[in-house]
């Protein structure tokens, strides 16, 4: 596998580990249903408690797989996969092209 290759992986990790807890797939498929939840949304359908949910949505937001839109004192959660479907693409591509023969 070259270098590239490599680099492209590394920088999905953070993602994969993102993506690997099933709080965190509970909560991406929640979303996926409604186009926006606040935490206290999330919690009513969830058996995690509010500071639990804060911190898996935090995780995603930095893995740039949520956004958040502030509306007065509520802040609503939403899907935002656009960057991590790329990074995901970019590293599918240069697999296929370097270690697949």
């Amino acid at each position: 596998m070259g270098q590239q290759a490599v680099d492209v992986f590394r920088k999905c990790i953070p993602l994969f580990n993102a993506l690997s807890d099933t709080a965190r797939q509970d909560i991406i498929l929640l979303l996926a249903e409604h186009e926006r939840l606040s935490v206290n949304e999330i919690a009513e359908q969830s058996n995690l408690s509010r500071p639990a949910i804060s911190h898996h949505l935090k995780i995603m937001r930095d893995n740039e797989l949520v956004r958040i839109e502030q509306k007065g004192t509520q802040r609503y959660y939403s899907l935002s996969l656009t960057n991590s479907v790329e990074k995901l693409k970019q590293l599918i591509e240069i697999v296929e092209k370097e270690c697949i023969q």
